[in-house]
């Protein structure tokens, strides 16, 4: 039965080879701290921190893309911001017939669903026909008529929770429809396009 107070080198379980290879390692290298080229060296960009660093700066990038990707015209996100403001405002500040006319409808023609409020409004120095109209199927939608020429392209989304598109009234002048569900922007451009009685 071995010693246990006896260190390793004087155990009987070591070969002499054993205790030659020790002795030469031990004349080999000083006592202390090993040469640095012994460690393994880890680039910089192989360490777990920068690593962690280029994975959240390519999410949030990506993110942030996509946030912009998906951010409707200047004009549009104006509109909406009016919108937000004149939201609760009711009544009819002006005659259905212009209103009717800056929309491509007849002036014979009724306003479309159940007008809550009409009223000619600014946003941005230009002159808007603003509309808030109720569809019993859809729920509450505004629709922008700009008097002057705009350069807006058709197309929808969703922004500052509220659903947004850009359609053309039948003479060709751009819409903005803004409502809170997306089936009251399906009924506003249906009704939008009816052809005149």
């Amino acid at each position: 039965m071995s010693d246990v107070t006896t260190p390793p080198t004087e155990r009987g379980d070591e070969t002499a080879f054993d205790l030659r290879a020790r002795a030469e390692l031990a004349l080999a290298f000083e006592p202390g701290q090993p040469p640095a080229y012994l460690f393994r060296h880890t680039p910089w960009y192989a360490r777990r921190a920068v690593r962690g660093l280029g994975a959240a700066l390519l999410v949030a990038s990506t993110a942030a893309i996509t946030v912009l990707a998906m951010r409707p015209p200047e004009l549009v996100r104006d509109s909406i911001e009016h919108e937000y403001y004149e939201r609760t405002l009711r009544g009819n500040f002006m005659d259905s017939g212009p209103l009717l006319s800056q929309l491509g409808l007849s002036p014979k023609q009724v306003v479309p669903g159940f007008p809550q409020l009409m009223r000619p409004c600014e946003i941005e120095g230009r002159l808007v026909y603003h509309l808030t109209t109720f569809f019993e199927r859809g729920g509450m939608v505004t629709v922008f008529a700009f008097d002057q020429s705009v350069s807006l392209k058709d197309g929808s989304g969703w922004w500052n929770n509220v659903y947004w598109q850009v359609v053309r009234s039948r003479d060709g002048k751009p819409l903005v429809l803004i409502a809170q569900q997306k089936k009251a922007l399906t009924l506003a451009r249906a009704s939008l396009a009816k052809s005149p009685t």
